[in-house]
């Protein structure tokens, strides 16, 4: 199994909002002289979409899917001392701190499941992973996808594992299936879930799940009025992950006949 090794980097330069988003990512660059989009703590959804989007990230890089590289970002208080746009200042203001990035790929293109290629392992690689971190947010309306290369990429996992916006009934969600993959944008491609099935079998595991979480930083974990405290919360997204994986002949078939 590969250990993981995310690079921390101190964002440098507040360049563009993305508006499409609806929590108002950025582009910004990095003392390291590249360029990342940051997905920031003080949006809508705060550090929860953060942890989500790492874990789905790095689920899917442990699955050979491709995901750009991700980075925790620090942002200190001076960016928003400089941004004329209220709503935009609030933002960094309430983002001071540490903050997750995506390596921006220069001139890729939304995926269009009317135009885009795919093919069908790795439109089935993406069912399954979004099965199991019950990903409600990739649909052909609001894809979360791109192609860059000519190669799918995977970029937006924040709206999964919606269990933690409730920790006092988290444990409800352990046995339940995800009938909300009949909407999948990539399921009418998802023609090889057998083989995919197989393939993520070998690769995702007990130990590569808590190698993961282990890495989520600490700070993130922090939310005042949340029910449990950070180990708590570790052991849950552990344990949920790996009910996922004890079920998932269960939720491949459930994906199979919504197709």
């Amino acid at each position: 199994m590969n250990k993981i090794d995310i690079r921390t980097v101190n964002v440098t330069q507040y360049i563009q909002p993305l508006r499409e988003g609806g929590s108002l990512p950025a582009i910004v660059k990095a003392d390291d002289g590249f360029l990342y989009v940051l997905k920031f703590r003080g949006a809508g959804q705060g550090k929860k979409a953060l942890i989500s989007e790492f874990i789905g990230g790095e689920l899917a890089r442990a699955m050979n899917l491709k995901v750009p590289e991700l980075v925790f970002m620090n942002l200190d208080d001076s960016f928003s001392k400089t941004e004329p746009d209220e709503e935009i200042q609030d933002l960094l203001k309430f983002s001071v701190g540490l903050n997750l990035g995506l390596h921006f790929l220069s001139s890729a293109i939304t995926y269009d499941p009317l135009v885009s290629e795919v093919d069908a392992l790795t439109a089935s690689k993406v069912v399954i992973l979004d099965s199991l971190i019950s990903n409600i947010d990739r649909t052909a309306k609001n894809t979360n996808l791109l192609n860059w290369n000519k190669e799918l990429w995977i970029i937006d996992n924040g709206a999964s594992f919606y269990f933690h916006h409730n920790w006092e009934t988290w444990e409800n969600h352990l046995t339940r299936t995800f009938p909300l993959i009949k909407d999948h944008v990539l399921l009418p491609k998802a023609t090889s879930l057998t083989e995919a099935l197989s393939e993520i079998k070998q690769l995702v595991n007990v130990d590569v799940i808590q190698e993961i979480v282990q890495n989520i930083p600490e700070d993130w974990l922090l939310s005042e009025g949340d029910f449990f405290n950070s180990n708590e919360m570790r052991a849950a997204y552990i344990a949920f992950l790996n009910a996922k994986l004890l079920m998932i002949d269960e939720l491949v078939k459930e994906a199979a006949d919504a197709r």
